[in-house]
C-alpha cells in the first residue's frame, strides 16, 4: 500500500483519556491556526441591559468551540455557529449580570485557580493556555468570562435553593424505595445536549443549528466537550451526563428513541417541552442490580504531529512519526517501559483508573478489552498525531449502583435543574435585549 493511502486508511479520531475538569475548561485544548481579524470584527451584534457583545466575542467563541472539537473553522462554520453562539453569549451576560446584582464574588483569584487547574490537569506549564488561545485567534477574555458565569452561577443557584439544598433521609429513602419498584426495568447510561427554544420565531433556526451540531457529533466531536459549550441543561457542568435512567424517567419522545437505539449511537435532534434535545447512549442494563464493571489501569503514550495531517498529503515528519509509532508498537513490552518513553506532548502517560463499560466510542471499548495485557495497541491516528494505548491490569469489581450517595445526588440535581431553568426564562423575561443584524 502507497504511503498516502496507509495514513488515510489508518486515520480515525483520537479519544484523549485524560481526567479533565468538568467545566467549559473541560476540552483539551489543540493547536489551531490562527485566525486574521475580519473587518467589522468590533461590530456590535447584541446590547443585554446596556451591556454590548461584538462580533469579535463571537468568532472567538466560535473558534474556542471549533478548537476543542477539531471543527474545521471555515467562514461557512462560523457563519452556523454565530446565531446558537450568540444566544449563550446572551445568557451567559444575563447570568453575569444576575451574579453581580446578587453581589455572589468571584475574585480574579477564583479565575486564576480554575485556569491553573486546567493547564496542570493537562501538564501544561503556567500560562500556556493564554498563549494557546491567542495563538488560535481566540481573545482568552471569552474562556475566563466562560469560567467566571459558571462559578457565579454555581454559587447563585446553591444560594437559591435555600432550604432545598438539604436532602433529608426521608427524601432518600422514598427515591432509593422508587428505584427499587423500577427493579427490573431496563435503564439507560445517557448523555444529553439540551438547546431551549425560548420563542417560537426561532425554532427554524435553532432546529438547524442542533442538526449542525448532531453532525458535528457523528463527524467524532467528542459528546462531552459539545454538552459542556452548549447545552443549557444543568447536566452540562458534567459534560451531559445523566446517569441511569429508566423510560419513566425521560420525555416519552426521548425515552421511544433510547429504546430503539444501540450503544455509541447519536440521535437525531428530538423536540420536547421548551427546546430540542440530542442524547447518546452509553449503555443498557437491567435495572435494580449490582453491576460487574471492569476497571482498567491503562497508559497512552501521544506522538504529536508538527503540522495538521491531510491523509491524502503527508508529509516527511508525518510519515517518520507512523514509522515511529509502528515501531514502538511492535516493540514495547509493560508500562514500565511506555513510563520510560520521553514525554513529547502534554498530555499524561497515565490518565489514571478508566472505567471500561462507560468508555465511547465503541470501537475504543472493544479495542481495549481485547488488547493483550502489557502489549501496545496499532497507532491511532489523529489530524494532531498518533495515539498507543496500552493496557497494564484489569480487574473485575462489584458496584452498588443506587446507593444514599447518589440518591441525595439525583435529588439535588433535578432541583438545581428545575430552579436553572426557572431563573434563567426570569432573567430574559425582564431582560432588555436588542440584537442587531
Amino acid at each position: 500500500m502507497p504511503r498516502t493511502s496507509l495514513l488515510a486508511a489508518l486515520m480515525v479520531p483520537v479519544l484523549c483519556l485524560a481526567a479533565l475538569p468538568a467545566t467549559a475548561q473541560r476540552a483539551p485544548v489543540a493547536a489551531a491556526a490562527p485566525a486574521a481579524a475580519a473587518p467589522g470584527s468590533n461590530r456590535i451584534l447584541a446590547v443585554i441591559n446596556g451591556e454590548v457583545v461584538t462580533q469579535a466575542e463571537i468568532n472567538s467563541r466560535a473558534r474556542l468551540f471549533a478548537m476543542n472539537t477539531g471543527v474545521s473553522v471555515s467562514p461557512e462554520v462560523l457563519d452556523r455557529l454565530r446565531p446558537q453562539v450568540l444566544r449563550l453569549a446572551i445568557d451567559e451576560k444575563l447570568r453575569i449580570q444576575e451574579v453581580q446584582r446578587r453581589r455572589i464574588a468571584v475574585s480574579d483569584s477564583d479565575i486564576a485557580e480554575a485556569i491553573g487547574d486546567i493547564e496542570r490537569r493537562n501538564n501544561m506549564p503556567s500560562g500556556t493556555l493564554r498563549a494557546q488561545l491567542r495563538g488560535a485567534g481566540i481573545q482568552p477574555r471569552v474562556l475566563f468570562d466562560q469560567v467566571r458565569a459558571q462559578i457565579g452561577w454555581g454559587r447563585l443557584l446553591r444560594q437559591a435553593l435555600g432550604p432545598l439544598a438539604e436532602i433529608n433521609d426521608q427524601d432518600i429513602q422514598g427515591a432509593i424505595a422508587n428505584h427499587r419498584a423500577r427493579q427490573g426495568q431496563t435503564e439507560f447510561l445517557l448523555g444529553e445536549i439540551f438547546i431551549p427554544v425560548d420563542d417560537p420565531g426561532t425554532e427554524a433556526e435553532v432546529n438547524r443549528f442542533v442538526d449542525e451540531v448532531v453532525g458535528q457529533l457523528r463527524r467524532g466531536s467528542p459528546f462531552q466537550v459539545v454538552a459542556t459549550q452548549f447545552s443549557q441543561a444543568q447536566t452540562a457542568v458534567q459534560g451531559g451526563d445523566l446517569g441511569w435512567v429508566t423510560a419513566a424517567q425521560l420525555d416519552p419522545e426521548v425515552a421511544a428513541i433510547a429504546e430503539r437505539m444501540p450503544a455509541g449511537a447519536i440521535s437525531n435532534a428530538i423536540r420536547v417541552a421548551g427546546g430540542f434535545q440530542i442524547i447518546t447512549l452509553r449503555g443498557k442494563r437491567e435495572g435494580g442490580r449490582i453491576q460487574n464493571s471492569t476497571m482498567l489501569s491503562i497508559r497512552q503514550l501521544f506522538l504529536p504531529f508538527t503540522t495538521r495531517l491531510d491523509p491524502q498529503a503527508p508529509s516527511d515528519q508525518h510519515r517518520a512519526t507512523l514509522e515511529r509509532a509502528q515501531r514502538l508498537s511492535q516493540t514495547l513490552r509493560g508500562c514500565e517501559q511506555v513510563d520510560a518513553q520521553p514525554r513529547s506532548s502534554d498530555r499524561p502517560t497515565d490518565p489514571g483508573p478508566i472505567r471500561l463499560e462507560a468508555l465511547n466510542p465503541p470501537p475504543l471499548r472493544q479495542m481495549l478489552a481485547s488488547l493483550p495485557i502489557g502489549r501496545a495497541s496499532q497507532p491511532v491516528i489523529s489530524p494532531d498525531g498518533i495515539l498507543l494505548l496500552m493496557v497494564c491490569s484489569r480487574e473485575q469489581a462489584q458496584q452498588e449502583e443506587f446507593t444514599a450517595d447518589a440518591a441525595r445526588q439525583q435529588i439535588l440535581r433535578d432541583r438545581v435543574e428545575v430552579l436553572a431553568r426557572q431563573l434563567q426564562r426570569e432573567l430574559r423575561r425582564r431582560a432588555v435585549i436588542e440584537t442587531r443584524g
